[in-house]
C-alpha cells in the first residue's frame, strides 16, 4: 500500500491545474440527484473473494455520511480520479493473473474494478468517508458488465470511471446501474433503481 501511495502521490503532485478544472466543473453538481436503492443483494464473486484477502475493507462504516462537496474536496477527487487513470494500464484479469476475475489493487496494471478499488483507497486516505466510497456494477451499452466509483455527496451522486476522465452525475452516463456496495457495510451490496426506464438485466 505505501507503494502505490508513494506511485500516485508523484503523479497527484503534478495535477496542481486541475484545481482550475475541478472549481469549475462544480458549478454542475447541482443537476446530479442520489441514486434510489433496494434492499441487500448478491455480492459479486470477485468482491467476495477481495474481502477474504483484506477483510478490514469490508465492515460495517462507522457512519453513514454523504461528502459535503466544497471546491477543495473536489479538486482532490479530480486528482486522484486523474492519476490513477493515468498511471495504471488497463488489462484484463485473464491477461494479469491468468484468472477470468480477481479484484486487487493494481500498482501498473488492472481491470475496471481494480481502478475503481485504488481510488476507493486513495480518496478514503484523502478524508472522505468511506460511506461515499462505493464500488457499483454496471452493464454498458454493448452488454458487458463493468465497475465505477461512486462518489455519494450533498449535491447528488457522481461517477468515477477508468473509460471517461471526466466525472459526471450518475443520470449523465449512459451505462445500466445494477447494484453498488452499501453505504452503511462495505461487504454488503444492494440492488439500484435506475429510474431512467432503462432495462436491467440480471446480474451473477
Amino acid at each position: 500500500m505505501n507503494k502505490i501511495r508513494k506511485q500516485l502521490g508523484l503523479a497527484l503532485g503534478a495535477l496542481g491545474a486541475f484545481g482550475l478544472l475541478a472549481s469549475a466543473t462544480m458549478a454542475q453538481a447541482a443537476a446530479s440527484s442520489p441514486m434510489i436503492t433496494t434492499g441487500i443483494t448478491s455480492q459479486p464473486i470477485g468482491h467476495y473473494e477481495f474481502c477474504k484477502r483484506y477483510p478490514s475493507t469490508c465492515t460495517s462504516n462507522p457512519t453513514t455520511a454523504m461528502l459535503k462537496l466544497t471546491p477543495a474536496n473536489w479538486k482532490r477527487i479530480v486528482a486522484v480520479n486523474s492519476a490513477v487513470n493515468t498511471n495504471i494500464l488497463p488489462r484484463t484479469d485473464q491477461e494479469v493473473y491468468g484468472v477470468p476475475e480477481y479484484w486487487a489493487y493494481p500498482t501498473t496494471e488492472g481491470d475496471c474494478e481494480d481502478f475503481a478499488l485504488l481510488k476507493q483507497y486513495m480518496l478514503e486516505r484523502e478524508g472522505i468517508p468511506r460511506s461515499a466510497l462505493l464500488i457499483t456494477v454496471v452493464r454498458q451499452k454493448n452488454g458487458d458488465g463493468h465497475a465505477v466509483l461512486t462518489l455519494r455527496t450533498d449535491q447528488g451522486d457522481f461517477i468515477l470511471d477508468n473509460l471517461e476522465n471526466r466525472i459526471l452525475p450518475w443520470e449523465e452516463t449512459d451505462y445500466t446501474y445494477l447494484k453498488r456496495q452499501s453505504e452503511a457495510n462495505a461487504g454488503k451490496w444492494v440492488g439500484i433503481n435506475d429510474g431512467r426506464e432503462l432495462l436491467v438485466g440480471s446480474v451473477r
